[in-house]
């Protein structure tokens, strides 16, 4: 793609036609080659569907996406009351040229001005494998709370390696 200004690209909402789903699922398929998430997987139909999308534009090609849904929740916890409508952010997505210069985080912003009036909460999970960037991008730069944490250590056999990280 050629170069050009960052200001210039469109945020907006969309429903999944044929078109929007194929560009989606083009860009997980870069996304699951990127081998940046663990276990992550290219999206099909049935992930997308359903679900709210927000996009990021230059022009006519879709450089950024995010998708979720609202959902209540079921059992009260220490960070919302039982049936608290909250959104639920599956994936945010930016294509790698783009990354570090505000694109996700103008993506985040405009999806979380659309679901003001319909949810008390953003949520989401991460597997990513760069858990210090994506903790510097959701807590610092948008403002997120940090509230629970899932870790791991592989545990090798004596004579056999760590799995990678």
């Amino acid at each position: 793609m050629e170069a050009f200004d960052v200001q210039t690209l469109r945020f907006s909402e969309a429903e999944l036609t044929e078109d929007i789903l194929t560009e989606l699922i083009r860009l997980s398929e870069a996304w699951e080659r990127e081998n940046s998430c663990h276990g992550y997987r290219r999206n099909d139909r049935s992930d997308l569907e359903g679900n709210r999308i927000f996009l990021a534009r230059a022009g006519d090609a879709v450089v950024g996406y995010l998708f979720g849904h609202v959902e209540r929740s079921k059992h009260a916890s220490s960070v919302m009351p039982d049936g608290t409508a909250f959104f639920e952010i599956e994936e945010l997505y930016v294509r790698p040229f783009l990354r570090g210069k505000g694109v996700g985080k103008r993506l985040f912003e405009y999806a979380e001005q659309a679901l003001r009036a319909e949810a008390e909460f953003l949520m989401l999970s991460t597997a990513t494998k760069n858990w210090k960037a994506i903790l510097h991008f959701y807590i610092d730069e948008l403002d997120m709370r940090f509230w629970s944490a899932r870790l791991y250590k592989p545990l090798a056999p004596p004579d056999k390696p760590a799995p990678d990280r």
